[in-house]
């Protein structure tokens, strides 16, 4: 795996430490700026949102640009956000932070996989993208407990200037391995025109409604995983930082799963890793009183929502090869479509009086339909295979 990849994966470390820490900090963030949980909840939907936009847009605005200067670009600002959100004197301007954070993240990502995917045999894809997510694992072991801790100790906004001095050291790495390379001229040069019609592709959108979903089904949750230890399964507060650990460990676990195994069975692992975390959420709803099941639990759906994450990748590259930059785009949107959709649910029945067990209730219901819709997209692959079959076969001299 070359080095460049290595340091991408870096790079998502300090974006995902971002993403995801303001579910360790929802409560000190709460009662600092006076806001309710579900509304500082609202924070993670909003750096979702920012995703989702973010993405698609600026692949195509880049899409001509040299892909290190805009990786470098896209690192300045998501620091400056982070900055701001330290600032941040309001709640609406910590908003406003978050959502530029986001655009600059979505960017990155979008970017940074279609560098990953393209200095790497197609046939070891998924690894390569195993170790993109596996920053985003790790960040969970590492980063979000440990903004946990700070927010604790020394106040939420000693998060974001941490996750600030991350991005300046990824920034480094960046200039120093990424290779510097243009964009591709004369025919090969990329035409958005082109790219957009992946989009035609029943098989692309159903790829990306299987994302939204199981991204919904795991944020619905984990979202909310903090008061729902502490308010349900009767943790004290301290113990947060711990149990988001043991979910990034168990997702960094998940992700070397995944990357491992779906090169060779991309549908068994979608299948396999979605109906696994649809079982423990559901788990968690009649478990969630327990402590040592919440904390178990917690664990198992790190591993599941993550082993999947290598495969969906992989699935979009498949279907929309001809397109890699909005092909990485569209999964980055299709991931936080999920991310924007899942607190906001679990928000909804939680203010609907529901109590926190609900939101595992709720991911596990958006969990089986992401089952539903595997299977779909499986079902129509093996029709289209069927039909293409007899034009290969007229095709081939042998067959004659």
């Amino acid at each position: 795996m070359p080095l460049s990849v290595h340091v991408l994966g870096l790079a998502v470390f300090a974006l995902g430490t971002s993403e995801f820490m303001l579910s360790g900090l929802l409560q000190p963030l709460s009662r600092d700026l006076g806001v309710s949980i579900p509304q500082a909840g609202l924070l993670i939907s909003a750096f979702a949102i920012g995703m989702v936009v973010g993405a698609p847009v600026l692949a195509a605005a880049t899409l001509r640009l040299p892909r290190r200067t805009t990786l470098v670009a896209l690192l300045v600002v998501f620091g400056l956000g982070q900055v701001a959100g330290a600032l941040a004197p309001t709640y609406e301007v910590l908003f406003a932070s978050r959502v530029v954070s986001a655009l600059a993240c979505a960017g990155f990502w979008a970017v940074g996989a279609a560098v990953a995917v393209s200095v790497v045999h197609v046939d070891v894809r998924a690894r390569a993208m195993a170790v993109l997510v596996g920053g985003l694992s790790i960040a969970n072991i590492l980063g979000v407990p440990a903004g946990s801790l700070l927010g604790q100790h020394a106040g939420w906004r000693s998060a974001f200037w941490a996750v600030a001095v991350m991005s300046a050291v990824a920034l480094a790495g960046v200039l120093a391995f990424v290779p510097n390379t243009q964009p591709p001229t004369g025919a090969g040069r990329p035409r958005l025109g082109r790219e957009m019609r992946i989009y035609k592709d029943k098989q692309v959108w159903l790829t990306v409604v299987i994302i939204a979903l199981n991204g919904a089904a795991v944020f619905a949750v984990f979202s909310y995983l903090a008061p729902l230890l502490t308010d349900v399964a009767g943790l004290r507060e301290s113990w947060v930082p711990t149990v988001l650990a043991l979910f990034g460990l168990g997702g960094l676990l998940g992700t070397a799963i995944g990357g491992r195994i779906s090169d060779g069975h991309l549908f068994g692992t979608m299948y396999g890793g979605i109906a696994a975390s649809t079982a423990a959420l559901a788990l968690l709803a009649l478990l969630a009183r327990s402590s040592v099941a919440a904390v178990g639990l917690a664990l198992l759906l790190g591993i599941t929502a993550f082993m999947t994450a290598p495969a969906l990748n992989t699935r979009m590259f498949d279907v929309a090869g001809a397109a890699p930059t909005l092909a990485g785009a569209t999964t980055t949107s299709s991931f936080n479509i999920g991310n924007t959709v899942g607190p906001w649910l679990g928000g909804l029945v939680i203010d609907a009086g529901w109590g926190y067990r609900s939101v595992a209730w709720t991911g596990a219901a958006l969990a089986a339909a992401g089952v539903g819709a595997t299977a779909w997209a499986s079902l129509v692959q093996r029709r289209t295979a069927r039909r293409s079959a007899p034009l290969r076969q007229a095709a081939c001299p042998a067959a004659r």
